[in-house]
């Protein structure tokens, strides 16, 4: 099956996690996209990250969690401990900032594919 043969969930930027995408590329074709957190966490998967989270009025205050990047959504990042097998989903909504100790992929505005 290939990219254009995937159904497509209306209101999801990315079709769900059984996928196949097209030869060559390891995510998806983001030309139609734009330059969101979710967008660029999934150009990245498996990569390490450092997530900082501000719980503000909450007994946690500030969190720092590292792991590795395992899924990202609109609303959400799931990282992989580094230390464990502990799998985290933290909220957009108390995200911060994000850091990175290697290169990571960015390539916007997107280039459209030549034919």
């Amino acid at each position: 099956m290939n990219f254009y043969q995937q159904p497509y969930f209306w209101g999801s930027p990315f079709p769900p996690q059984s996928f196949v995408y097209p030869e060559g590329s390891n995510y998806p074709d983001l030309t139609d996209q734009q330059s969101y957190i979710e967008n660029i966490l999934r150009m990245n998967l498996g990569k390490v990250a450092t997530v900082y989270m501000n719980f503000e009025n909450s007994q946690w205050g500030s969190k720092i969690f590292k792991g590795v990047i395992k899924g990202a959504g609109k609303d959400h990042i799931i990282l992989k401990d580094l230390q464990s097998e502990t799998r985290y989903l933290l909220l957009m909504v108390y995200l911060s900032y994000i850091t990175f100790d290697e290169v990571i992929e960015y390539d916007y505005p997107y280039r459209k594919k030549e034919e």
